[in-house]
């Protein structure tokens, strides 16, 4: 006779329920703190902003005196990051006009090639410092994409198709990411803008670099790593149902590289995809405006227009990240200023005190308010490190006694899913999972009165 103890029947009994939940794909830590940030802001400023009157396209170079901010103080971008609420801040090291913002001999084209501050000026790294003591985290943008300097434009230089000028600019590609991720500490992102092509393609070999210099970043993107998706539009909005998860990379890399034919992949994602890639909403304050230019105020979205982005790319299981613009001093213009404060503002009027709150796990999740009480927002977060689960739900009130009320109903949660309705009093709220793919793991489920 083979005795087997309480213990080891534990073990067994744990061994098959783990068998029995499907391999769903799960976020990095990385990316699951990406996601928890929820809004962000990317700071152009280039020397675009500093071009003659008329300028129009990017393949041009300037003089690099040209560049020349009086008042420059990223101290008050940073201010302007933390009054809308943002988690995570990203300046544009090298957009496309290849002029290089930081302290590097690469070639001849960067701050240390103008009069500005002698020459020895560190914009990056002064962004970094404004970051950590604002407490929100940097990242970096940098395009191997177009460089006018560099006579690169989609991602081909003098639009050839290989040898080795192409190969050299792979090389400069891969010095510039080492420069930018080696010497400024934990970054939380790198944003190469409309990716970098593959190796194999002819794109700077770049992820052994990143690797060993930043263990715990996002990487957006190439064919061989995509930790995001763009969502498809720059106008502030993501699809519903929105799903975390894409087919696989290849079909994640066609998404990107032929976007207008993927619209409703890049918006929608694929609730049966095996790769994690949430959602990114991307939109300039300056419609659409992604520099600063001369007497653009009437371009900034008023705060009720970014607030109901909110509720379109947060309140959809997405990351927002407004397009920062710099003027010419190199500060935040004052409207650009108010309309971040404005709508730092009345998202935490909206959300920062919940009338009740719990988590759980399973189909269904009850919330008993301690007393009766109007509520007009529902908000609901799984738990992701544990995969996306549910497939279709329902958000109840109890209106009265035994009479549930349906306040929202939807197929995705994800990170956070946001329900807005006309104020209702209810005794309790519950969630009810009509499909998953998984045991549910409910992170938060809070209601609020936000009228």
């Amino acid at each position: 006779m083979i005795l087997i103890n309480r213990r080891e029947l534990a073990w067994s009994a744990l061994a098959a329920s783990r068998a029995a939940v499907p391999a769903l794909p799960r976020p990095t830590p990385a990316q699951a703190a990406w996601q928890d940030f929820e809004v962000g802001i990317v700071f152009h400023y280039d020397m675009p902003v500093f071009a003659p009157e008329g300028w129009k396209d990017y393949r041009e170079v300037f003089d690099p005196n040209l560049y020349q901010p009086r008042k420059l103080d990223t101290d008050q971008w940073l201010e302007a990051a933390k009054a809308a609420g943002c988690r995570y801040a990203i300046f544009t090291a090298t957009h496309f006009n290849g002029f290089l913002q930081w302290q590097s001999d690469l070639y001849p084209y960067g701050l240390k090639q103008t009069g500005w501050r002698g020459g020895k000026a560190d914009l990056f790294g002064d962004f970094v410092t404004s970051c950590r003591k604002a407490g929100i985290r940097p990242g970096v943008y940098l395009s191997c994409h177009r460089n006018a300097y560099q006579k690169v434009w989609s991602y081909r230089v003098n639009r050839g198709a290989g040898g080795p000028e192409q190969a050299a600019f792979a090389r400069l590609g891969a010095r510039m990411t080492e420069e930018l991720v080696s010497r400024y500490g934990p970054l939380c992102e790198i944003w190469y803008d409309a990716g970098i092509p593959h190796p194999d393609s002819g794109g700077p070999d770049v992820l052994p670099v990143v690797d060993r210099h930043q263990k715990n970043i996002v990487f957006y993107h190439s064919p061989q790593r995509r930790e995001h998706r763009w969502i498809g539009n720059e106008s502030g909005f993501a699809g519903d149902p929105c799903w975390a998860t894409m087919p696989d990379l290849a079909a994640a890399d066609r998404a990107h590289q032929q976007a207008g034919s993927h619209r409703e992949l890049l918006l929608h994602g694929d609730p049966q995809g095996s790769l994690w890639s949430p959602a990114m909403v991307d939109v300039p304050i300056r419609n659409h405006e992604w520099f600063w230019r001369p007497d653009d105020d009437r371009k900034v979205y008023a705060p009720e227009e970014m607030v109901e982005m909110y509720y379109r790319s947060v309140g959809l299981n997405s990351t927002l990240i407004f397009g920062g613009t710099p003027d010419r001093d190199g500060r935040i213009p004052e409207a650009d200023m108010k309309s971040y404060a404005a709508f730092g503002r009345e998202i935490r009027r909206r959300f920062r005190r919940p009338v009740a709150e719990t988590g759980g796990r399973g189909a269904d999740v009850l919330l008993p308010l301690p007393k009766p009480s109007r509520i007009d927002h529902a908000v609901i977060m799984e738990e992701i490190a544990e995969g996306e689960r549910v497939r279709e739900y329902r958000v109840e009130g109890q209106t009265g006694a035994g009479t549930w009320t349906l306040l929202g109903a939807a197929q995705s949660i994800g990170h956070k899913r946001i329900h807005r309705f006309p104020a209702v009093e209810v005794a309790a709220v519950r969630l009810r999972v009509a499909q998953s793919a998984a045991e549910p793991r409910i992170r938060r489920l809070a209601v609020y009165l936000a009228e």
